[in-house]
């Protein structure tokens, strides 16, 4: 057909192209896939059984006397496919023929659906914060795992590092590639703090006054052993109440946890990577863009996630 019109075969060989891009974005780009641990070889269906074992049980023994043996501590962790996503657009000849910028607006249809695809995801890797039991502290071992900013307000304060960490280590998980992901207001919150009036001996607040907690994407100054990372993808909670105090209205759900490879709190399972397809439908004289995928995200380990949640900037 005259105009501007794509053949068959440079659809399918653009679809490729556009494909294996998708793919260098979703692992270069995306904080939250980084920590999760994503499963290979996931069975027929959508469902996957993981199973797990718990601790073993120590016993005193008696010389000369029979060894007792307890049953092994086992469960099975049920892991299900629950996302089926897809973004379309198209573009009709017409339109095609009439727009002098046609080839780059049709050049955007794949970007922008990556892009989107990109901040769902990102977005439910951030929301297994709020897999934890609403309105509980979630107390593993004796300390709670989720709990309201200490700060006035409801605010992040330095203390809530502190307490994250005592969570993680009371929880038996592994004090390495310790990570925070929390919400641009708690970043502006630590870089307002009015009480640091004095830090030339305190490598730990020093670079923080004079440059700001972060740089790009990361914290320049470690919190309480915590790479900090900030995100605004982070889930909300319109309202809740834990142990007898109140949530601020619309609390961010600010992350803790420990990003070690053994321990990685969250697990998540490509049924579909995403894929990009394009045709033309001569039917409707158009050329179509669509890329899905399917998968599935889920809180594994709750002893290794800390929430705090806090009062949003207003």
């Amino acid at each position: 057909m005259a105009g501007n019109t794509v053949s068959t075969l440079a659809l399918a060989k653009r679809a490729e192209v556009w494909g294996a891009e998708l793919k260098e974005i979703l692992r270069d780009e995306l904080q939250g896939m980084k920590y999760v641990n994503w499963l290979n070889d996931f069975p027929d269906g959508d469902t996957f059984k993981i199973p797990s074992l718990g601790d073993a049980t120590i016993n005193d023994y008696t010389e000369d006397a029979a060894v007792t043996y307890d049953p092994i501590d086992d469960a099975q962790f049920t892991f299900t496919i629950t996302e089926y996503l897809q973004a379309g657009n198209y573009i009709t000849n017409k339109a095609m023929q009439d727009v002098y910028y046609s080839n780059q607006i049709m050049s955007q249809f794949v970007p922008l659906q990556e892009r989107a695809l990109m901040e769902r995801l990102e977005t439910d890797i951030m929301k297994l914060g709020q897999e934890q039991t609403a309105a509980n502290p979630n107390t593993i071992n004796g300390v709670a795992h989720r709990m309201i900013g200490s700060g006035t307000g409801g605010k992040i304060a330095v203390e809530d590092f502190a307490k994250a960490l005592r969570a993680l280590k009371t929880g038996k998980v592994p004090q390495k590639n310790l990570v925070a992901i929390v919400d641009p207001s708690v970043e502006f919150e630590m870089n307002t703090i009015s009480n640091l009036t004095s830090v030339s001996n305190n490598p730990r607040w020093e670079g923080i006054v004079n440059s700001g907690i972060a740089s790009g994407m990361s914290f320049i100054a470690n919190i309480y052993g915590f790479d900090v990372y900030t995100s605004n993808y982070l889930a909300t909670k319109s309202s809740e109440t834990i142990s007898g105090v109140a949530a601020p209205a619309n609390a961010i759900n600010n992350m803790f946890f420990s990003a070690d490879q053994a321990v990685q709190p969250f697990v998540g399972a490509w049924r579909q990577m995403p894929n990009v397809d394009t045709e033309y439908n001569k039917d409707h004289q158009r050329t179509e863009f669509v890329t899905t995928a399917r998968y599935g995200l889920k809180l594994y380990r709750p002893e290794n996630l800390v929430s705090v949640v806090t009062k949003p900037l207003a």
